[in-house]
């Protein structure tokens, strides 16, 4: 039987990095399920589509043809047929995705991909309801948290790091604003499974959360 682990926690916890670490360590295949997302909402734009455009989003996001292949370890997500790992980590992307990704048609597309992945293989998914929605029978679930200054003060650095400006107090408000559009969200709104172990990251290492996830998955 394959061994699933559910990564879910608010936007720049730390998910997909520890998520990615802890695949590598075990030998497990990562999942980036918000990537799946994110590459829909790259296509709903390059569509033109509006995020308040309903009827729109039903009926493009039929269209799009999302899939997964890994190359040398590494999760690629092909936009119809195109490999678009480089284009789906924008802030434009990120906010589309927020508010396409509650979609009932949009996220029936996307969870039935990752329940084919988790049946066959021991994955590792991170994202905003994969223990509460996408994975509720996942062996190992935990809520990955941080403080939201902590989380504006990480995106500042990366930012930061690639050279681009930025201001902190206006990430820290996106960060806030974007928690409560996931926490209050009709559906599968983002919250902690009742089975589930917090981790608050805030002040700890990314080493010293891998960490603490495996030791769940030894226990």
């Amino acid at each position: 039987m394959s061994v699933n682990i559910a990564i879910d926690g608010p936007a720049g916890a730390g998910k997909s990095t520890i998520a990615k670490k802890i695949a590598k360590k075990l030998g497990y295949i990562y999942v980036d399920t918000g990537a799946m997302y994110r590459a829909m909402a790259l296509y709903l734009l390059r569509e033109h589509i509006a995020p308040s455009d309903t009827d729109g989003i039903n009926e493009k996001c039929a269209e799009a043809d999302i899939s997964i292949g890994y190359e040398n370890g590494e999760q690629i997500v092909y936009l119809n047929g195109e490999n678009v790992n480089g284009l789906i980590r924008t802030e434009e992307v990120g906010n589309m995705a927020s508010v396409s990704s509650p979609n009932p048609n949009v996220r029936k597309k996307m969870v039935e991909l990752q329940h084919k992945l988790a049946a066959s293989k021991d994955v590792v998914m991170d994202g905003r309801d994969i223990g509460t929605c996408v994975l509720p029978h996942a062996q190992v679930k935990v809520y990955l948290t941080a403080d939201s200054r902590v989380r504006a003060e990480r995106r500042y650095k990366e930012l930061a790091d690639k050279g681009i400006a930025s201001d902190l107090d206006t990430i820290e408000k996106d960060i806030i604003e974007r928690d409560h559009q996931d926490m209050t969200r009709e559906l599968s709104p983002l919250r902690q499974a009742e089975d589930a172990t917090l981790i608050d990251s805030s002040y700890m290492t990314i080493d010293e959360v891998v960490e603490a996830v495996i030791a769940l998955v030894s226990d």
